[in-house]
């Protein structure tokens, strides 16, 4: 008798937690992902501001899955599913339009960037999504730099050296904070014509408080410390314009060449190619149990499912992502091996943690709200606990520890990559393929 197919879409916090979850299972396992590598997104800020190198962040999945024989890991865009005919639809370097049939499908495709209606200003304020994102945003905020070195009117120094970062969740403030500490330490005594700690950082949201989902004392605790470090906090006003020369808020010019977009996320296109009900934003509505009403082989999980737990919708953070994944591959085992389902799906809240800064963290969980040196020790050993491999682990705490006591940042290199022959995009590139 023929084993399963289990087709897993997307090699992100949810997608590999499914997979390891079937380790044990007897199917025929496929993850498909637009990228060979596993990415633990929460620290691309840290590439992006120099601290960490692209490769401390991200492992390849097969490495990951090295020793699990029973799955098969293929490197594709997926562009469409057919669920009556139980099939997603792969386009590969090689190969449009390829089927790949499954008798369970667990899609994981993650979320992308999101201006809100706005998609004019893309060209102008990247946002922070994938290692490519990362490396281009940390070759932005070193070439302006290198750029106000090299010019010799002084006057253009101010707007060369302005930073705006469009969002105050814990990306924007986690960015500014680190943007601030890189100004005021590692880069202040590598140029001669300019002074770093002179560059304007400002942040950017229409919300009443940065870090909208943590307490209100906590939000005031992140906001006092970044001002100290110099950020400059405009809230309650969105941008109305952005282009190559800056940004408008509130009726306001800010002049700069550098704006980063760290608000908002939007949905991969799963609901659309499965054709069912999605929410406002776009996320696929599931049951109790992860799987799409009428289609019980199918569950979404991640920042595509769209998921109420005591009438509020669970957050697009990793530990959601990996408890759904989780809970998807074992309630697929059990079905295979008959054994016995488990209750419906709920989400265990283990807190919310933003750094903000050298030394400075805020944590929430439950009852318990701290902020300082002993929460961001908390949060530097959590995340280091997700990161992919011991390897990374071990090679992220050294380049923490060295930055912590010296100032000096993992990777400050400029790599403009070599640009490639022009090919057409596959219909969906919009979807992450990553949780």
């Amino acid at each position: 008798m023929a084993q399963p197919r289990i087709v897993i879409l997307g090699g992100g916090f949810a997608g590999l937690a499914a997979a390891k979850a079937l380790k044990k299972s007897p199917a025929e396992i496929t993850l498909i992902d637009r990228t060979n590598h596993h990415l633990f997104q929460p620290l691309l800020y840290q590439v992006a501001t120099s601290v960490l190198a692209p490769n401390q962040i991200g492992f390849p999945i097969r490495g990951i899955l090295r020793n699990q024989k029973n799955t098969t890991v293929i490197l594709g865009e997926v562009t469409g599913v057919d669920k009556d005919q139980k099939c997603v639809i792969v386009s590969d370097a090689d190969r449009k339009n390829v089927p790949i049939a499954y008798d369970y499908l667990i899609m994981a495709t993650g979320a992308s960037h999101s201006y809100f209606g706005r998609n004019e200003f893309e060209e102008f304020a990247p946002g922070l999504k994938s290692l490519a994102d990362a490396v281009a945003t940390r070759n932005k905020i070193l070439q302006a730099f290198e750029l106000a070195e090299a010019e010799e009117d002084p006057s253009r120094h101010r707007d060369l050296l302005t930073f705006v970062l469009v969002g105050a969740g814990p990306t924007g403030v986690e960015m500014a904070g680190a943007l601030a500490v890189l100004v005021h330490t590692t880069l202040k005594s590598n140029f001669r014509r300019i002074d770093p700690a002179s560059a304007r950082i400002v942040l950017v949201d229409m919300s009443p408080r940065v870090l909208g989902t943590f307490s209100a004392h906590l939000s005031q605790a992140a906001k006092q410390r970044l001002e100290n470090l110099g950020v400059e906090i405009r809230l309650e006003h969105g941008v109305d314009q952005i282009d190559a020369d800056g940004v408008m808020v509130a009726g306001e010019r800010i002049a700069s060449k550098t704006v980063i977009w760290t608000a908002g996320v939007a949905p991969s296109p799963a609901g659309k190619w499965l054709k069912v009900e999605t929410d406002r934003a776009g996320r696929v509505r599931i049951q109790k149990d992860l799987t799409v009403p009428g289609y019980p082989e199918i569950f979404v999980v991640g920042d595509t499912a769209a998921f109420e737990q005591d009438g509020k919708p669970l957050p697009g953070v990793a530990q959601v992502a990996m408890q759904q994944g989780r809970y998807a591959g074992r309630l697929i085992h059990n079905r295979i091996t008959g054994g016995k389902q488990p209750a419906a799906f709920r989400y265990f809240d283990k807190g919310n943690m933003a750094v903000v800064g050298k030394g400075f963290a805020v944590l929430q969980s439950g009852k318990v709200q701290t902020s300082g040196l002993g929460a961001w020790l908390i949060w530097a050993f959590v995340h280091l606990q997700f990161l992919a491999t011991s390897g990374l682990r071990l090679s992220v705490f050294l380049q923490w520890m060295w930055t912590f006591l010296t100032g000096q940042r993992g990777s400050r290199l400029i790599v403009n990559h070599h640009a490639s022959a022009p090919v057409s995009k596959p219909v969906g590139e919009a979807a992450r393929g990553a949780a």
